[in-house]
Parts: C-alpha cells; structure tokens; sequence
C-alpha cells in the first residue's frame, strides 16, 4: 500500500503531466493557499523537472481574507490590483499554464456584508476579462485541483474526530483523482477515452433541446445549430492536450442564451462567495432568469444573479451520471469542483467559446450570433440526482432518451 508521501508524489506528478502538461521552456503559476504548502512544494519540483522556465506561486490565506473583508472599507473592494491583472495577462499571452488549488472553507465569508463580496466579484471579473477569454477558448493550458484545510475537512468530515478529518479528505481527493491507483498517468487517459465516447455519441445526435424531468425540475434547454459537446482533456493553441479539472466525470456543452425555458431545483449546496447557497430553484423565460428563491444564502444567490446582464442566462449544460464514482462515495464534498462531478449541473454565466464549432476564432459578437452568452461570471451549480430523466429532442421533433434515473439511458 503506497504511503501518504507517495501519493502526494503521484498527485503531484499528475497535475503537472496530465493536468497541464508543462512542456520544456514553458512558464506555470499556481494560485493556491498556504494551507497547500507541502503539495506545491511537490508540484514546483515536478514542473522544473518536467521542463519549466519558471514557477510563479501567488500564495493566499483564508484568515487574511476574512479578516479584510470584516475590517476593510467597502471601497478597498472596488479594485482589482491593476499590476496583477497586467501579470497574470501577460503570462497567458506568453504561453504559460496556470494551476488553482482549491482549500477554502466554502463558508469562509459566512455573515460578511454580501455587497463587499458582490463589488469584489464584479472589479476582479471585470479586471481579469482578457485572461478569463484566454481560458475559455483554450489558448492556455490551465488545471483546477484541491486540497483539504482544516476547516473544510471539519465540513466534509464533522463526525469523524477533528485529527482525522484531513487525512480523511485526502483520502477522498486521493480516490476522485485517481491518485490512488497504481498508474494515476494511464488510467486518466483510459478515462478520457471512456468520456470521449460519449462526447462522439451525442456530437453525431445534434440534439435541438434537451428536457430536463425530476422533483422540482421542469426545464428545456435549447443547444445552438453548431453546439459541441466536450468531455475531459482540451488542447491549448499549440495542440498540447490538458485536463481543465481534476476530477472530472462530466461531458458539457454550451446552451443558446434565449433557448432556455422552465424552472430547475438545485440538488447539491453551491459553495459561492464564502457562502453556502442551498435549497434553491431558478425560473427562466427565453433563456433569462425570472425568478429564483433560496432556503438558505438567498441574498448571495441574488447578488449572483445580478452580477452583469450575462449572468441572468446560462452559460454551461453538464451531464454527470449518478452512478459516478465521486456521486458514489456518498460524500457532499460543499465544493463545486468535486460536487458538480457528482452530478448533472449547469452553469450562470459565461459560456466557453470551443463549445461551438469555430468558437476558438470568433469574437463576441460572431459568439453571440450563434448564441453564446458573455459575462463576467462562470457559476456552476447541480440539479441531478437519481430522479432525474433528460430527453433528447431532435430537429424533426423526435425524442430519445438520453438520462433515466439519473444515469445514461444509451
């Protein structure tokens, strides 16, 4: 049985060959906590040894940033650092590949004023517009991957005792990775072709709209004429394969901006701005958000939804069966990364531009022709469960079915 340091090792490995795929020469900057110190200490190693120019770390801590929002006036929220956006754009122009580790307590900014938390989303979407472009056409290779803190450990884990809880988690993100196998390298590319299988499954269907059934969902999403499914690894501008996420279980594309009708419950806790967002349903009319209602973090929900004009429409359609390992584990992980690969989920906001055949090369008004959505937002939240059933709807109006019961139904 490997020990703990191994599979760091291997995890490690994993999010720099396959999650990024540093190639010689090539610059990586990981954005991540100080609670994931001994993880990028690995990954450093793993990059310059894989080849890398250069490893830029932009480290954070959740007790600072709480602490800022508690003490700090609200104007201090209304700009993003004008130096890092220049950085971080410059980078992505230059080719380099980014890495987020993801550690926050997803109720790190729990009964902060929920408008200091809205005007830092908006000046850090608005400052960062061009690189979050670079992102969602693929010009760079970028890769989101976790690891536990304390605090969230003691969410995920609050029966287990306190000392155990990290270890726990690491255990679980170890397993979702597939960092626990024997060749975590191989087997993320036999799962790639797994997904890929279903991506060419529905890309030959050319499904019109999908409708979505289940307990409190009753909703119809329309795809634009020239939609794509995408399933795991992408391929950056200079044909180097990556995989945007580790785990990943889902195949998505993106939905027409004015093609979506009915209303959706969510069916997992969406961890956004610091603050849980649970129990809630959105209603749309042609694809805008009408009516939406929260039984708990309603007031982030609302200051979501309000954002820009974008984020009053969908930007992403994700399929996830039931049956998926992460779904599996019986595990509610409070962080969308993990979540949202445990089940059918959609996304408020932007959509990504390779969803649509020629996407890459377009500018926004070509991607709003073919009925892409532009925000400054990218909010993914999860609507299925066992329960649900989606057809696909076809140009003649034939309908297939495509879930039941939450799992694939082809």
């Amino acid at each position: 049985m490997s020990t703990f340091e191994e599979k760091l090792d291997k995890y490690a490995e994993l999010a720099v060959r396959v999650g990024v795929n540093i190639q010689k020469g090539q610059s990586l900057v990981i954005n991540t906590s100080i609670d994931s110190a001994q993880l990028v200490r690995k990954i450093v190693k793993n990059a310059y040894e894989a080849g890398a120019d250069q490893v830029i770390v932009n480290w954070n801590d959740d007790i600072v940033s709480r602490t800022k929002y508690e003490l700090a006036p609200i104007d201090s929220f209304k700009e993003y650092p004008k130096w890092r956006a220049r950085e971080t754009e410059e980078l992505a122009e230059n080719g380099a590949a980014f890495i987020a580790i993801v550690s926050s307590s997803p109720d790190l900014l729990k009964g902060i004023d929920p408008e200091k938390i809205s005007t830092f989303q908006k000046a850090s979407g608005q400052a960062l517009a061009k690189y979050r472009k670079a992102v969602q056409t693929d010009k760079v290779s970028w890769t989101v991957i976790s690891a536990p803190s304390q605090a969230w450990a003691n969410m995920v884990f609050p029966d287990a005792k306190e000392e155990e809880r990290v270890n726990l988690l690491w255990d679980a993100i170890f397993k979702a990775t597939r960092t626990d196998l024997d060749d975590p390298i191989q087997a993320w590319k036999d799962h790639d072709q797994i997904l890929h299988e279903k991506v060419e499954y529905l890309n030959e269907k050319r499904y019109k709209k999908l409708h979505y059934t289940a307990p409190g969902t009753d909703l119809t999403i329309e795809l634009p004429e020239k939609h794509l499914w995408i399933g795991a690894g992408s391929v950056n501008e200079n044909g180097h394969e990556f995989m945007a996420n580790m785990p990943t279980e889902e195949v998505f594309t993106v939905p027409h901006k004015y093609g979506v009708n009915g209303t959706v419950a969510s069916t997992k806790p969406l961890s956004y701005g610091g603050n849980i967002i649970d129990r809630f349903s959105i209603t749309f009319k042609d694809g805008r958000i009408v009516d939406y209602k929260a039984e708990e973090g309603e007031a982030i929900l609302k200051q979501l939804v309000e954002t820009d004009e974008g984020s009053h429409y969908l930007g992403e359609v994700a399929l996830v069966p039931f049956q998926s390992p992460i779904s599996q584990s019986n595990l509610l992980f409070y962080n969308t990364l993990f979540d949202e690969n445990a089940s059918n989920h959609l996304a408020i906001g932007s959509a990504y531009a390779f969803c649509v055949e020629g996407g890459k090369k377009m500018n926004s008004e070509e991607l709003e022709t073919n009925g892409l959505n532009e925000s400054i937002t990218h909010v993914d939240f999860m609507v299925g469960s066992s329960e649900m059933d989606i057809d696909g709807i076809l140009e003649d109006g034939t309908t297939e079915p495509v879930f039941r019961k939450g799992d694939w139904a082809f």
